[in-house]
């Protein structure tokens, strides 16, 4: 396999979404997940022109919607360190439910839709007891 170049920082593959309010999505992610702010461009003072977000090592890019570009929303898996605080914490911040959080196989997990219509399940890892 061929080495792909890309800057430090980012990921090879990344989430671009464009919304209606990306201002506002930018909020939901500091109050969700304690996204970081990476980059905010701006148009008019008012639209995001282009923004990008952390979430622990990795990068989501979003967008204003606008007539040339239509809404495109997405599906994430998030793991973080408490499903159950975190899904309240998006409840609260105006999410809807898709399933509560509950244990799996797999952790500690439930499933949310943004105001924005991005889905997310989140999810806290659990090791199995040998």
């Amino acid at each position: 396999m061929h080495k792909i170049n890309f800057p430090p920082d980012y990921q090879q593959v990344m989430p671009f979404l464009i919304l209606k309010d990306a201002a506002g999505f930018m909020q939901f992610l500091k109050d969700v997940f304690e996204a970081e702010e990476k980059m905010m461009h701006m148009r008019d003072e008012k639209i995001v022109q282009h923004g990008e977000a952390c979430i622990g090592e990795s990068v989501i890019m979003f967008a204003e919607a606008s007539e040339r570009f239509g809404e495109k929303t997405g599906g994430f898996f998030i793991y973080v360190k408490d499903a159950d605080i975190t899904y309240m914490h998006a409840m609260v911040a105006g999410a809807t439910p898709i399933m509560p959080v509950s244990d799996m196989p797999y952790g500690r997990s439930g499933g949310v839709t943004d105001p924005w219509g991005n889905q997310w399940w989140i999810t806290t890892h659990v090791t199995p007891n040998p």
